[in-house]
């Protein structure tokens, strides 16, 4: 059994899979395990995975899998954790680059723990711009429960530090079915991933490592377009929802989770500009449906406690369906 295996989805990254295989390899070792998921790239880019995986061979165990059409991150993430055959698990995205041993020092930092999942700063790279993000939370190196870790509700928390590649996984929590991803997610994929994790899974730790470099601002990110495909944050949120309003502690943990859907609601509504005019039509539509979803108690209570500018705007949203049903 591999010690470690990578998870890396590729999609139309010519320009960038170079880096990211690079970086590979400056990690590699015979007990690595490198996944290489091409999501039917339509570019140069199955030609430059076909040429890396033949030099990775050498270096580590190589496994290039391709998809024979486009099923976006979550899919190709899910690909590779079937695939995965390691004692760990992590993922790395097709655009992003690792620094040089960082892999090794993620295997011995969990192997150290002996938990179920750690989760690791990370460095945000725009053009030339470098800014390191930390996980947002305080205590490190120290095994904790990870539902603990969901609140308190009116601060950043864990699971709005969703970035799978942040992190390294045991593989008893595949065994389980904690770290597939809801499959067809175009978008927030990482989000009800993360809550399920948090919500379900027996120990996490938080460690100062610092080596992932997470690229923004490349043109053909799905954050970077304003078309249809980024509405998924509205099927992704409901899932969050769903599943926390099973849970047996769910009093508890809802406000959470209606405060963080209700924040992002409000972060597109914001930023309307960047949409084509019938998705913000549509935009505005699903988002005061699923404002009517939320549990209505914890929304009021949510509402009253945000600062006046997004709370006004939520609450306009939120008359307009009601307006519309009184009119019928």
């Amino acid at each position: 059994m591999p010690k470690l295996s990578v998870i890396v989805p590729f999609f139309n990254v010519q320009q960038y899979a170079p880096d990211t295989l690079r970086s590979l390899r400056l990690n590699a070792r015979p007990d690595f395990e490198f996944i290489l998921v091409d999501d039917h790239s339509t570019d140069e880019t199955p030609a430059i995975l076909e040429r890396a995986a033949e030099e990775l061979s050498g270096v580590a165990q190589v496994r290039l899998v391709r998809h024979d059409r486009n099923g976006g991150l979550a899919t190709a993430r899910n690909t590779g954790l079937d695939a995965a055959s390691g004692e760990y698990l992590t993922f790395l995205d097709g655009d992003d680059w690792l620094a040089p041993g960082y892999l090794t020092q993620l295997v011995s930092a969990i192997e150290e723990l002996g938990c179920d999942f750690i989760r690791t700063d990370h460095v945000q790279t725009t053009a030339r711009a470098r800014t390191v993000h930390r996980v947002p939370h305080g205590r490190r190196w120290e095994v904790l429960d990870p539902r603990e870790a969901i609140l308190p509700a009116n601060r950043t928390t864990s699971v709005d530090y969703a970035y799978a590649w942040a992190g390294a996984y045991h593989r008893r929590l595949l065994e389980r079915g904690l770290l597939h991803f809801t499959d067809g997610l175009r978008t927030a994929e990482d989000r009800p991933w993360i809550w399920k994790l948090h919500r379900e899974a027996d120990s996490f730790a938080v460690v100062s490592l610092l080596g992932v470099f997470y690229r923004r601002g490349v043109a053909s990110s799905l954050t970077q377009i304003g078309d249809a495909r980024q509405l998924d944050f509205i099927r992704a949120f409901d899932q969050v929802i769903e599943e926390t309003a099973a849970d047996p502690d769910a009093a508890r943990l809802l406000p959470k989770a209606v405060r963080t859907y209700c924040a992002i609601i409000d972060h597109h509504l914001s930023d309307e500009a960047k949409w084509e005019p019938a998705v913000a039509r549509q935009l505005r539509s699903l988002a005061a449906a699923a404002m009517q979803r939320m549990p209505q108690d914890a929304l009021g209570d949510v509402l009253d406690t945000m600062d006046l500018r997004r709370s006004a705007r939520l609450r306009r949203l939120r008359r307009r369906i009601t307006t519309a049903k009184a009119a019928a």
